[in-house]
């Protein structure tokens, strides 16, 4: 077998500690835009080599910047003042025998097409200027990618780092994931078209008492006046509340936009649903990591997953694998509570081959008697991890 450890978790559960955070960009914030684009534009990539070369080719687009733009909302209305700009950045193979390969367009494409499908009110022609700025990759880089291509070898491991993952979502984690999911759901949309996309969802707990903070940006046209508003808001506010009510047996608080000013007439509202339109800039990384989460408490990679090659490039691949493990664990193995899963690659060693795998397990069992259990479950995922590319390609995976 690999590498595999398992342990006992000797630490206490998160879920029983004093405080907890833990926050959620919704699909419309702008690091979530950022992501979200990078990780389109590599699927696209990935089909077009599939396409041109019979296999996926060294691509690295995962650096995305976001300038918000200029806007001048307004009650019943309002218009975008100045384009949000949009730099697609990265690295990719761009020719074959001399012939150049359409991968700005194509970046191009994506960005416009992932806007129109994601964000209603936010028109990709004329709210925003798309600049895609890739160039091919490091020489060293792309031999290592071409090595294993040609002989049909596991994929080698393109970086020396490390991916993590855990499970399951403890209730506040679950409270804050789920409320985004709601509000950004096409049954709110329907009912209440004044939700943006852009929505941040952050919680907090102190003991048994649980606060949900919500920046909903809502759509200047569909609220008529600061009382529209506030009457809007406090209907989306008792639909948050009947959701979470049913998440958690845990006293919950819920605010929306707290930093209103309704006297004054400062309220949050977007012409597009969207801060990038000029409250916010947005950037690959900053984000959700591949969970869809950002938990402090918990163990977490600062790799940017997406736009990273999904063939070799361990800062995308391990984390998600870490996960897979972390969950197939709990839900697999009788009384196990909690599990957590480290994994760290070597430069140009087999991705399959991990210097370690350290599953840690919160269970009342001896160690021993489940550690057989834990170690088949990591390494069926890491004899799978050669073609865990494909779910990529598939969508099978949520990187932001």
């Amino acid at each position: 077998m690999a590498n595999i450890v398992v342990s006992p978790m000797t630490f206490e559960p998160v879920y029983f500690q004093d405080a907890e955070i833990v926050e959620r960009k919704g699909v419309g914030h702008p690091d979530t835009i950022c992501d979200s684009i990078a990780e389109e534009l590599s699927v696209e990539l990935s089909r077009l080599y599939l396409e041109e070369f019979g296999a996926v080719m060294h691509h690295n687009v995962d650096k995305a910047l976001l300038v918000g733009g200029v806007a001048n909302p307004e009650f019943g209305g309002g218009e975008v003042v100045s384009p949000i700009e949009i730099y697609v950045v990265g690295r990719a193979v761009n020719e074959k025998d001399g012939r150049l390969l359409p991968v700005e367009e194509i970046a191009i494409e994506a960005t416009r097409r992932w806007i129109k499908e994601n964000i209603r009110n936010l028109d990709p022609d004329r709210h925003t200027i798309i600049k895609p700025r890739i160039k091919p990759g490091s020489k060293d880089l792309v031999d290592l990618f071409l090595r294993f291509q040609r002989r049909g070898e596991v994929p080698l491991a393109n970086d020396t780092s490390f991916g993590v993952g855990f499970a399951p979502f403890d209730d506040l984690e679950r409270i804050v994931f789920e409320t985004e999911q709601f509000l950004n759901s096409a049954a709110i949309k329907n009912e209440h078209p004044e939700v943006g996309e852009d929505i941040k969802v952050m919680g907090v707990r102190i003991r048994d008492r649980i606060r949900i903070t919500i920046a909903c940006a809502f759509v200047s046209k569909y609220v008529s006046s600061v009382e529209d508003y506030l009457h809007k808001k406090e209907a989306v506010h008792t639909k948050v509340k009947e959701l979470v009510s049913g998440l958690t047996d845990r006293e919950v608080e819920v605010f929306i936009n707290t930093a209103d000013e309704p006297e004054s007439g400062s309220v949050y509202i977007t012409v597009t649903g969207t801060s990038a339109e000029q409250g916010d800039d947005g950037q690959v990384g900053r984000g959700n990591r591949v969970n869809g989460l950002i938990t402090p408490y918990r163990p977490m990679s600062l790799e940017a997953a997406a736009g990273k090659n999904p063939v070799s490039h361990i800062g995308k691949i391990y984390n998600v694998v870490a996960n897979l493990i972390a969950d197939r664990v709990v839900k697999e193995i009788e009384d196990v509570e909690e599990a957590y899963c480290y994994i760290v690659s070597q430069i140009g060693k087999p991705i399959n081959e991990p210097q370690v795998c350290d599953v840690k397990v919160r269970t009342s069992r001896d160690i021993s008697g489940l550690r057989d259990e834990v170690m088949k479950i990591a390494q069926q995922e890491l004899d799978e991890m050669p073609s865990t590319w494909k779910k990529f390609l598939n969508k099978e995976f949520s990187v932001a």
